[in-house]
């Protein structure tokens, strides 16, 4: 990571003496954080503002939403909204949590995981546990800075009750996740009620309103006495902040308000209008689809196998009694031809007629017929249960079979993944050398963000495997989840009307990074958001040739992912190449437009 993306800040609100308040990037996005406040307080809009400006800077994370109140993030940027609801972009359930975190790291989608439509709370425990367990697993060899974000945190590590596994997991996290890149900030209205283990791993809080006594009582512990009495008289959106990075212990800022829509606001008497949202990419969502309709088939099938095998047990019962009467009666018929061979036993009750006799001797011999007949029958049977319960074995194996068919089928999937990843690897690099996000590699890694600071449970911050956390960004699939726009407007040749010089030549513009100066900032841009500098010098070409455009425009002429051009963007103008000429529009910068005139005459 170069020193410009170690320094890389985001503006979040004003001071209270009204100077701007800035938070570092890397340690929002693998810190530990803790954002507290009574309801109305501000808390939700101050997760809100940090989400945006990451969002903004081309950051992914991913968003525990436990209220339904985040989805309004959508109205300006892409993100997938998986949940219960029909409103969401997708129904997801716990077998989609590998590929939940395949998503959020590795394609670099934003995703806001929304738990509040499940019914059964079960599940929905079950689908986070999950989902942050791949996260933290995937981290361990990934190390890119990324930020888990939790609304309503006391109700997973509560202070005064049992802990469960998805608690206790999420404070593994905030102890040992920075390691490895991983980050996470909790959100709850009653710190009180909040595991201190978890607010005194926090390396950033923010304090918003708080009125209850054993809230502000926590306040008191934490920072400071007097605060527990100030913490109560704070206006909508004022917070006391304490971070780790700065010498000033406690600042009182006021956090600006959120630009996107306000889905967790309180319904009024006005009409609700919900805003246009953006959407995903549909061929991710049908891939989760696809995992869904597996799912279901497999259920079906696995219900199907069962209702079989309940009718088969109950056919083997009702064959078990038709036998066991069927034996009573053989028995009884057996005893009464023994009895009628001995004519010691049964002369004296023998009739005397011959008459009388034969009829003994018919109704003997019917009697042993059926006995005979009774034994075949048993015998045969005794055949169809063996082979009912041959089929039962079969069926129990074919069940086992269909389970392993789907677990091949995932690995199928994964291998799929990983080989599209290393195909589409070699999209921005010139020759079709393949540059590799893998941080685990080592090739081209990055400095690890860690400030060597050791965790509570005693591990050092620095990765004891000796990767190193890797900066968001890079080649056409790094933050490659936004298809471009192939209609898009192509590019004019003449000079906007704000005064731009234009270069007539490519090679006018190849003279003009030539420049000491200029070569320099760009090759460390692209350093920072791991881009080429193929795509820098396309991006300055389309600045020069058009002068002021939105970073969805400059996406569509260079043919790249919106996310990955905002990413460079963004180190350019941290560089002072660009800076901004409107809301979400950016030019050249003022010393780059005086270089353009000297590098088109040779100078």
């Amino acid at each position: 990571m170069s020193d410009g993306s170690r320094q890389r800040q985001i503006h979040v609100g004003e001071t209270d003496d009204g100077s701007d308040l800035k938070l570092p990037v890397v340690e929002l996005l693998t810190g530990r954080g803790f954002v507290t406040g009574k309801s109305g307080s501000g808390k939700s809009n101050t997760a809100s503002v940090i989400a945006e400006e990451l969002l903004e800077a081309g950051y992914p994370l991913l968003i525990v939403d436990t209220d339904g109140e985040y989805y309004g993030l959508k109205e300006e940027y892409e993100m997938l909204h998986a949940g219960a609801d029909e409103e969401c972009d997708i129904q997801i359930g716990p077998e989609h949590a590998e590929q939940m975190a395949t998503i959020a790291l590795e394609e670099n989608v934003p995703v806001i995981l929304d738990v509040s439509g499940y019914l059964d709370e079960d599940v929905a425990d079950e689908l986070l546990r999950e989902v942050a367990r791949q996260l933290f697993v995937k981290e361990k060899k990934m190390k890119k800075p990324f930020l888990l974000v939790v609304e309503e945190v006391h109700e997973y590590i509560p202070e005064g009750g049992g802990v469960g596994e998805t608690g206790n997991l999420l404070i593994k996290i905030s102890k040992r996740g920075r390691k490895h890149g991983l980050g996470i900030v909790g959100i709850s209205q009653r710190p009180a009620d909040v595991k201190k283990d978890f607010i005194t791993q926090a390396n950033w809080l923010v304090w918003h309103r708080l009125t209850w006594d054993n809230d502000t009582k926590v306040v008191g512990r934490i920072i400071d006495t007097e605060y527990s009495e100030l913490v109560a008289d704070l206006g909508d959106g004022q917070a006391f902040v304490q971070t780790d990075w700065t010498e000033v212990d406690v600042r009182k800022i006021q956090f600006r308000r959120k630009r996107t829509f306000d889905a967790g606001a309180t319904p009024g008497l006005d009409d609700f209008e919900r805003p246009e949202l953006k959407s995903v990419s549909d061929a991710l969502v049908g891939d989760l689809q696809d995992i869904s309709e597996r799912k279901e088939r497999e259920q079906d099938r696995i219900n199907e196998l069962e209702n079989e095998l309940e009718k088969k047990e109950t056919r083997i019962e009702t064959l078990e009694d038709e036998l066991a009467s069927a034996r009573d009666v053989s028995s009884a018929a057996r005893q009464m031809a023994d009895a009628l061979q001995n004519t010691d036993t049964i002369q004296s009750q023998l009739p005397g007629s011959d008459e009388d006799l034969r009829r003994l001797h018919e109704e003997i011999a019917e009697l042993e017929t059926e006995r005979d007949e009774l034994r075949e029958e048993l015998a045969a049977r005794d055949d169809r249960i063996e082979s009912l319960e041959e089929q039962l074995a079969g069926r129990t194996a074919e069940v086992d079979r269909l389970r392993s068919e789907n677990e091949q089928l995932r690995e199928v999937v994964r291998d799929l993944e990983r080989e599209g990843r290393a195909e589409q690897g070699t999209d921005d690099v010139p020759g079709g050398d393949k540059r590799s996000n893998d941080a685990s590699s080592g090739d081209g890694g990055s400095t690890d963000a860690s400030d060597g600071n050791t965790d509570a449970d005693g591990e050092s911050d620095d990765s004891d495997d000796g990767s190193s956390i890797v900066q968001a960004g890079g080649d056409a699939i790094e933050f490659g989840y936004t298809p471009v726009d192939e209609d898009a407007e192509s590019a004019t040749d003449a000079a906007d009307e704000s005064g731009f010089v234009v270069a007539d030549e490519e090679r006018d513009l190849a003279e003009l990074l030539e420049i000491p100066w200029i070569g320099d900032r760009v090759s460390r841009a692209c350093e920072g958001s791991q881009c080429s500098t193929d795509t820098a010098e396309e991006i300055l070409g389309v600045f020069a040739r058009n002068g002021s455009l939105e970073t969805v425009t400059v996406a569509a002429r260079v043919d790249r992912s919106r996310v990955a051009v905002q990413s460079l963007v963004s180190e350019l103008r941290t560089e002072g190449l660009l800076e901004r000429s409107g809301e979400r529009a950016y030019a050249l910068a003022e010393d780059v437009r005086a270089e353009l005139p000297a590098a088109a005459a040779g100078e």
